[in-house]
């Protein structure tokens, strides 16, 4: 359902997710998160940090509660309108999800390819995201060509390519040494520059330990200040 929203861009009020039979992975979340704010979300593997990213990008419904994205009322969504949601939504992955039978230009193309650009548009958006991630020189490489930080910034390319207004990042440097998550880091900090609200999930607490960004944490699928 469309809504007219004032207010937080990306608003949880009770929200619970239980799978079958009884395990609740989310528990009464209530959250509020402005526009172009930067959000660290932080807890132990199995908190229920990714369950919450599937909710907001629509892999997942809420089992109660309101949640709401942007314009768009996701607790009351018909499946017409997931793919509009998405649209505002970039996901990076800990994991990359590339596929390794296409090549990077491919892989990054296949955002703006469903929602129905033409040619001559995909090839400007894609050559011109490549060039910002350092990435030019690997247009007609596999996956399995790159390095881990190169993969992490193909899938931080394809993730961003269709300017969404929100980023959600699922531990994206969980794999990476210490140089490529700075390098990480640093695409994602300039990307919220540029205005995109961003929700980095991530157990290492290096990267918030002394940050002035918001610190949510989740512990058995509760909200911690």
């Amino acid at each position: 359902m469309l809504r007219t929203m004032k207010g937080p861009i990306i608003s949880l009020r009770g929200i619970t997710k239980q799978y079958p039979p009884d395990i609740i992975a989310l528990s009464d979340i209530d959250l509020s998160i402005e526009k172009g704010e930067f959000v660290f979300l932080t807890g132990p593997s199995g908190s229920g940090k990714s369950t919450l990213l599937k909710l907001l990008s629509c892999m997942e419904r809420p089992t109660s509660g309101e949640l709401s994205l942007d314009d768009f009322d996701l607790t009351n969504l018909s499946a017409s309108q997931v793919p509009y949601v998405r649209r505002k939504v970039g996901v990076i992955f800990q994991d990359f999800k590339l596929i390794t039978t296409k090549t990077v230009f491919e892989n990054v193309a296949l955002s703006l390819e469903v929602i129905g650009l033409s040619s001559e548009q995909i090839s400007k958006r894609v050559r011109d995201i490549l060039e910002l991630m350092g990435l030019a020189s690997k247009t007609d490489r596999y996956p399995p060509q790159l390095s881990g930080g190169e993969q992490q910034r193909v899938a931080i390319a394809r993730a961003v390519v269709n300017r969404p207004s929100i980023i959600l990042a699922d531990e994206p440097t969980g794999n990476l040494d210490r140089g490529m998550t700075n390098e990480v880091m640093a695409l994602v900090e300039e990307l919220n520059a540029e205005g995109a609200t961003v929700i980095f999930a991530t157990h290492d607490e290096s990267l918030f330990a002394h940050t002035y960004r918001r610190v949510l944490t989740i512990h058995e699928g509760r909200l911690r200040a």
